[in-house]
């Protein structure tokens, strides 16, 4: 069950190998352990895709499909998890994190309003990217951990399930 249901929103394979941002990785691709789907690798994937979806990175693809293709997990999952953080709902979860990180680091929360500019970042590096970066850190970490037992004990519920329906 656990199968189907992630096979149904898998993309295509050939569609991801010829994708313009990963030809970096060239012949790793041709690996068919990136795209062989069974319970480590979902598991594997959901913890790589998870944990980059909440680092504040540009090229949060690029790294889940290096991450994935050097643990040898189903490539596309961990690239499609990556999206959790999307234009929508990035402010959302990277404020977040940074109530996390404040809360990690026992500082107290500083007002802050966004503005698109270099002198911005550069001050916000010191006041609260600390936080920022701390939070996002633990943030993956515990999302990371929660995708990768969490589809395991999914996956293993619906073998478990289908066996038991089978052995009726």
């Amino acid at each position: 069950m656990a199968k189907k249901t992630i096979q149904r929103f898998l993309p295509d394979p050939n569609k991801i190998r010829h994708h313009k941002s990963l030809k970096i990785f060239g012949r790793l691709l041709q690996d068919a352990n990136l795209w062989h789907l069974n319970r480590r690798s979902a598991r594997g994937a959901f913890a790589v895709g998870l944990f980059f979806a909440f680092i504040p990175v540009p090229f949060q693809m690029v790294l889940a499909a290096a991450t994935a293709i050097v643990f040898r997990v189903n490539l596309p999952i961990s690239v499609a998890l990556v999206w959790i953080t999307n234009p929508v709902t990035m402010p959302p979860i990277f404020y977040c994190s940074y109530l996390i990180g404040t809360l990690v680091l026992n500082q107290p929360e500083q007002h802050f309003s966004f503005e698109a500019s270099w002198p911005w970042f550069i001050e916000s590096l010191t006041t609260i990217g600390p936080a920022f970066l701390v939070g996002s850190l633990v943030s993956a970490s515990v999302a990371a951990i929660i995708g990768y037992f969490g589809i395991d004990i999914i996956w293993r519920r619906s073998v478990r399930k289908a066996w038991l329906v089978r052995n009726k």
